[in-house]
């Protein structure tokens, strides 16, 4: 089982061809993206290799199933603005990815989930703990990639996974008494997903030797348009395809995971809000104790319906909004031009 080719994935997710490589100068930058990205997929093949055989397999198993490369991606856009895809643009981002696949196998085991590009998840093949030292040896080759490049890269790569350790502990502890669960949830968001995309962003920029006054930018941008992507992928949770997405629709909140439209519900005092929020609540708690997921599936169609996924899809735009005004101290030309249609692709991806 080998990836698909990287650009026509891209293309097929998020509309890169179409929308964000649009006209001339992008088609351009497109192929330079293209090209960037089977190098670091080449990377990737060659950096998931283990001496061992049972480590090779699981290092490289989700890999293998796919993936959409958005880190990577921004990684080499951003490098545009500086010396263009350098052999180091190509390792930093390798490493950021390979971050990003470790931090999936922790994924997958804090969220019981079943499945993951799908295909089993990989503690559903070999167990929690295989999974988990499978994520944590990946975290450790992504930083032995970055120490080539000297303190700032290590420091980039170590502020980052701080950031999304936090965020999945925050996640697994919940607010605070007094805490606001909304904006709580969306520094979760900022830290687990947010804070990598900005590392890629930025990355970009620091590999190529672009500009300085880019960085900060890049990081603002890259971490709206994460919290954007998260967004959205709380609603299209509630409507997976799990053809194309190999997930049940509603996985998250089936497993118990609070996902934005639920809070969003919860703030809502009307009393058919409440109900639904309370038939959500007796169905997950009965789930844990064993009874069949489908008992969720109707309550569930209601919340995808409701204004409380609405108002998640104008927050989404919303954080896109943020990312492309973060944009206005780059040139005008088509790094940002395709910048631009990224923050707004990721959040039409319901549309």
């Amino acid at each position: 089982m080998t990836p698909s080719a990287p650009g026509s994935r891209i293309a097929g997710k998020l509309g890169l061809t179409d929308r964000i490589f649009a006209g001339p100068r992008s088609r351009k930058l497109l192929s330079a993206v293209e090209a960037g990205l089977k190098r670091v997929d080449g990377a990737l093949e060659n950096e998931l290799r283990v001496a061992d055989s049972l480590a090779d397999a699981t290092s490289r198993y989700l890999y293998q199933a796919g993936g959409k490369r958005v880190r990577p991606m921004l990684a080499l856009l951003t490098a545009q603005l500086g010396e263009g895809t350098t052999d180091e643009v190509i390792e930093g981002a390798t490493a950021l990815e390979m971050t990003h696949l470790g931090s999936l196998y922790h994924d997958d085991v804090m969220d019981a989930a079943d499945k993951r590009r799908g295909v089993p998840s990989a503690h559903a093949v070999w167990g929690n703990s295989v999974a988990i030292l499978t994520g944590d040896l990946l975290f450790s080759r992504a930083s032995q990639i970055m120490a080539r490049h000297g303190d700032r890269a290590i420091h980039l790569q170590a502020d980052t996974f701080e950031r999304l350790v936090l965020g999945q502990m925050h996640e697994t502890v919940g607010p605070a008494e007094g805490d606001d669960p909304v904006e709580f949830y969306l520094q979760v968001l900022s830290d687990k997903t947010g804070s990598l995309i900005a590392a890629a962003a930025q990355a970009g920029v620091i590999f190529s030797r672009g500009p300085g006054e880019f960085e900060q930018p890049m990081v603002v941008f890259g971490e709206k348009a994460g919290v954007a992507f998260q967004l959205l992928d709380d609603v299209i949770d509630l409507s997976a395809d799990p053809d194309e997405t190999g997930k049940v629709p509603g996985t998250d909140l089936r497993a118990g995971v609070p996902t934005m439209p639920y809070l969003v519900l919860g703030q809502l005092t009307d009393a058919s809000s409440a109900a639904l929020r309370a038939r959500i609540d007796d169905g997950v708690a009965l789930i844990a104790d064993g009874a069949d997921p489908a008992i969720l599936d109707e309550p569930l169609s209601q919340l995808r319906e409701h204004e409380a996924t609405q108002a998640t899809l104008d927050l989404a735009h919303s954080w896109s909004q943020q990312a492309i005004d973060a944009l206005a101290p780059l040139p005008d030309g088509a790094v940002r031009e395709a910048l631009t249609r990224f923050a707004q692709a990721v959040a039409d991806r319901s549309s």
